[in-house]
């Protein structure tokens, strides 16, 4: 494989992440709905009605387009100047491993500390990630 090809793998990675919430999130609402637990009128335009599990789900699916906006500009930019390197793979796969953990924590036990550490741990390698695009592209190439 190449570099680029090593690098966008994570997002793949991502992509399918990203796909099997979404995918549990809507079967869970179409049960919850076939079931009685909520009418759609309740949650046509306040989430918030939703069974905590559910909430779970679409609030993990949402954070999913939050602090990854930035991973993808990234791997954008690290791919158009071919700046690339083994460094910006680790680092890539370290932030979706972040976003894979926090994401099971956030749709599972839910326990705030654990979820802020693994989102503490992936925002450090994004931040990790620009800076040694910066570098590479402004410092020494």
């Amino acid at each position: 494989m190449t570099e680029t090809q090593l690098l966008l793998l994570p997002a793949f990675v991502h992509v399918a992440l990203v796909m099997a919430v979404a995918v549990r999130m809507g079967q869970g609402r179409v049960r919850a709905v076939r079931g009685g637990r909520v009418k759609i009128r309740d949650v046509a335009l306040d989430n918030s009605k939703w069974p905590d599990d559910l909430r779970k789900l679409g609030n993990n699916y949402q954070s999913q387009f939050q602090l990854p906006m930035l991973y993808y500009a990234v791997l954008a930019l690290l791919v158009t100047t071919g700046l690339a390197d083994t460094t910006a793979i680790v680092l890539s796969w370290i932030f979706i491993g972040t976003r894979v953990i926090h994401s099971f924590i956030h749709t599972g036990s839910n326990v705030v500390v654990q979820r802020f550490n693994a989102f503490i741990a992936g925002f450090g390698s994004l931040a990790l990630m620009w800076a040694w695009f910066g570098l590479r592209l402004f410092w020494f190439g």
